[in-house]
């Protein structure tokens, strides 16, 4: 009875992938180089992502500490946004607008210069995500922004050392799929540079 439109899900997403793959090459370097610069300099990477954007946000991390395929030694990354962190910055803010304000309060507090900030977001228009990326420009980090569309209001927010990240989809639950497939992509690309060539398993 759903054969069909389940089938369809799988053609579109397909499709997706294949059509992202020569958009999405070049920003995709660009994100890996500058998560690369910053980690071998010292730096840590904040990662912030807020509802189904969230979990992504947390499985890079754990990526990023514990590895994707390959052994090697953790590397500094913090996931933003987690309960006992949210409930704290929201505790120091006022009640008014405070919900938009705790990513950006976590990133002044504990971001420095030279970290770099990775935010995922399918549209990149939530307040929340713009004023933690203000706040990482503030203190001369540099922002990756994985968002989907034309990149929404963080496209605008961005300088010449941060990287855009958009892949070209209105749908949300496609955006989702390719921004896990991006994220690996990341991780195989940090492994690669540091550890050099070798087989997939």
């Amino acid at each position: 009875m759903f054969e069909q439109r389940l089938q369809q899900h799988f053609f579109e997403s397909a499709d997706l992938k294949y059509q992202s793959a020569e958009v999405l090459s070049r920003p995709i370097e660009d994100a890996a180089m500058a998560l690369v610069g910053g980690l071998t300099a010292g730096g840590r990477v904040l990662v912030a992502g807020l509802g189904a954007s969230a979990n992504l946000a947390q499985m890079l991390v754990s990526a990023l500490l514990g590895g994707l395929e390959r052994e090697r030694p953790g590397l500094a990354a913090l996931a933003l946004g987690n309960e006992t962190t949210v409930l704290a910055a929201l505790l120091a803010l006022p009640a008014v607008g405070a919900l938009d304000q705790v990513l950006a309060r976590q990133v002044e507090t504990l971001g420095q210069p030279g970290d770099l900030l990775l935010l995922i977001d399918c549209e990149g228009d939530h307040p929340a995500l713009l004023a933690a990326a203000q706040a990482a420009q503030a203190k001369d980090m540099t922002v990756i922004a994985l968002t989907g569309r034309s990149g929404g209001a963080l496209r605008a927010l961005l300088t010449e050392t941060d990287v855009l990240v958009a892949v070209p989809h209105e749908r949300r639950i496609r955006v989702l799929e390719t921004h896990l497939l991006v994220l690996h992509c990341l991780c195989d690309a940090i492994d690669l540079q540091l550890l050099g060539e070798q087989d997939p398993p």
